[in-house]
Order: C-alpha cells, then structure tokens, then sequence
C-alpha cells in the first residue's frame, strides 16, 4: 500500500468526537508523516487538539498536514528528532502557530540494524541512543524552558515491547526502549505533579518500520497473539489518547502494553 493510499484511508476515518476530550489543547507529536505517529495525531484532532507534527523530509509532512484538515487544526516542522535546533524551532512554531504546549508524544525512534549484538556497529548504536532516548529527552527539556506544563501538561513516549525481553535481531533497539521506559519513570516523578509522563509499549504494529518484523508471513506472526492479529496504528494511538486527556488524570510513570497479549502468551508458554 503507497503513503497516497493510506493518506486518503486517513482522510475518510477522520472524525470529530461528539465530546471531545482534548478540546482546546495543544499537541506535538515527533515522527509524524505516517504510521503510528500520523495516527496517533489524527486521534488526537478527533479527540479536539491542535497538533504540530514533525518528520525528517517535507514532502510526506505536508501531504499529512492536509489529511489532518490543514493548517486551521495541524502544521508541519521537517527536521531530524536528534538535532537540538530542529527542536528549539519547533517549540517555537507550536508556541506562535497554535500557543502554549499541553501534550508532547515523543514517537520518532530508529532502528537502522539488525543482526546480534556481538557484531553491531557502535556508531549505529549511539544513534539509537541519540534518537530514541536522549532526543526524547531533549524534547522534554526544551519544552519545559518554554513553560510547558505551567498550566498542567501530560508527556506520552512510544516505547516498545521488546524493551521487555532480550530481542532477537533488535537487541540494542530493544535496550533503547528499556532505558526510554525508565526515562519515562524518572521523569514522572521530577515533574510531578504539573506533568504527568506515562509511555506506550506495541508489539509488532502493521506499519513500514515494523515490516521486516512480519512481510511475507503475516499469519504465522500473528498466530503467536491471543487476540489474533498485529496492531493496526490506530490501536496504539487510541491508548496514547487515553494517557494524554483527561480519563488518565491520576496515572503517571508508566508503561502501557499495547500487544494483543502477546506477552501474557509468552509468560504462560514458558
């Protein structure tokens, strides 16, 4: 399926909710143009936010901006998660273009190898790190010196479940989210009680990023799941909806797993 296809599957499974929860607020969603992270911004316009998006190249952002309804309720900063001034500009662009942040979801990660630990190249390592821990990070910092969370804010990190359990053949990607789990920890309990910080954990998601997880023998994968399938982004956008309103009031330092029971499976397996 082509980046075109699914953006016109998003324009017509766009709805207002009756009630929305987020009426008002302000969102910024990093890694944005597709997959879990567009998602996860057109719940949070469902659910009555405004949201800035961010992704590494222009074209698929903008092309997501319009089939989030354009620039009345979404707008687009291109830039690399991991450079300091990519995020400065777009705190600064959410602030002039929308006001001040209430919900920041840190989705972007990387995972540029495969293969066993013993051969993995450190270079690609430490920009595992950099990206789908200290960026995170970064965003959180940057956010605070502009006066998030003055007024109350809440922080929802994409983690995964392979922070779980060693992952074969994404072992390190895996040792990245366990350090982004106790990030989130740590965090909620510093910024208690203005900001609430929780995190999201899927198992194998159907998207692009998660393809070779599962391309080719997507039942024999998803026979491994209680629930009988792979999640769809919108599984995991619904419950990074929940930790970031209002229904998620008392819940801070978490972690969410979001996987159809697969790891309850592997827990009664072994």
């Amino acid at each position: 399926m082509t980046e075109l296809v699914g953006l016109s599957k998003i324009r017509t499974v766009t709805a207002k909710s009756e009630h929305p929860r987020l009426a008002g607020r302000v969102a910024l969603v990093t890694g944005a143009s597709r997959g879990i992270g567009l998602a996860v911004a057109r719940r949070l316009v469902a659910e009555g936010a405004r949201v800035v998006i961010t992704g590494r190249k222009a074209a698929p952002l903008a092309e997501a901006v319009t089939a989030l309804g354009g620039p009345t309720v979404a707008h687009g900063v291109p830039g690399a998660t991991d450079d300091p001034e990519h995020r400065a500009r777009t705190i600064a662009e959410t602030t002039e273009t929308f006001g001040p942040l209430d919900i920041l979801v840190n989705n972007a990660g990387t995972n540029p190898v495969y293969g066993p630990l013993t051969g993995l190249d450190l270079g690609a390592a430490r920009k595992i790190m950099e990206v789908n821990v200290l960026a995170v990070l970064g965003w959180v910092q940057q956010a605070r010196a502009a006066g998030f969370g003055e007024h109350g804010g809440a922080v929802v990190n994409v983690s995964s479940v392979s922070a779980l359990k060693p992952a074969t053949g994404i072992a390190f990607y895996g040792i990245s989210k366990a350090a982004l789990n106790q990030l989130t920890a740590a965090l909620a309990v510093e910024l208690a009680p203005r900001i609430r910080v929780n995190a999201v954990a899927p198992a194998v998601v159907k998207t692009r990023f998660a393809a070779a997880l599962y391309e080719g023998r997507e039942a024999e994968v998803a026979a491994g799941y209680p629930l009988g399938r792979l999640g769809e982004p919108a599984d995991v956008a619904a419950a990074v909806a929940f930790l970031a309103g209002p229904d998620a009031a008392w819940i801070t330092g978490q972690t969410l797993v979001v996987d159809g029971g697969l790891t309850v499976a592997d827990r009664a397996a072994g």
